[in-house]
């Protein structure tokens, strides 16, 4: 059980570890996170890989602590909106996945399109209580669609391809 649990933290670590570091590369072009997503990446993948409450824990941190030590994504308005989408995609992944036992697929974009929600709502909470200069709930899901669709289409392609190669060569790899 200790073992399990040794597991999983190391696992969350590592998927962490590959938001605050990735980004960086995609930062250096202009625009380049809004449009590639890459701290999605490793939350979404984290979803596939451990249980709810840890990648929960991963969608959480990992903006946070980007933003605490790079500065990506800005602590307002940004980072308010971005850690409730990116908990949302690691729990959502991971209870349709891990627990309902979907498909990869079907996880992903129910995952991918509830994130989006949760943000558009902390999207209205900001501008409506805290005054942020930020579009309406409906503009801003609608802009990020069409602003992030390089990035989606990449989830789409990679995240799927790496997980099914990683239940298809390494059972083992999936924590239980």
């Amino acid at each position: 059980m200790k073992e399990q649990m040794t597991k999983k933290l190391a696992l969350s670590g590592l998927f962490i570890a590959i938001g605050i570091v990735l980004p960086i590369a995609f930062h250096a072009v202009e625009g380049g996170g809004s449009i590639f997503l890459p701290m999605h990446i490793p939350v979404l993948m984290a979803g596939f890989f451990l249980d709810w409450p840890f990648a929960l824990a991963v969608g959480a941190l990992t903006p946070l602590l980007s933003s605490l030590l790079t500065g990506m994504p800005p602590l307002f308005p940004v980072l308010p909106f971005m850690m409730p989408e990116l908990m949302v995609y690691g729990t959502v992944v991971s209870l349709i996945y891990r627990n309902l036992n979907k498909n990869v697929y079907a996880s992903l974009i129910i995952s991918m399109i509830c994130g989006r929600i949760m943000a558009g709502i902390f999207v209205w909470i900001l501008a409506t209580f805290f005054m942020a200069k930020l579009p309406s709930p409906i503009v801003f899901i609608q802009g990020a669609i069409i602003k992030g669709l390089p990035g989606i289409i990449i989830q789409l392609v990679i995240i799927p391809a790496i997980v099914l190669a990683m239940k298809k060569f390494n059972r083992s790899s999936e924590l239980q």
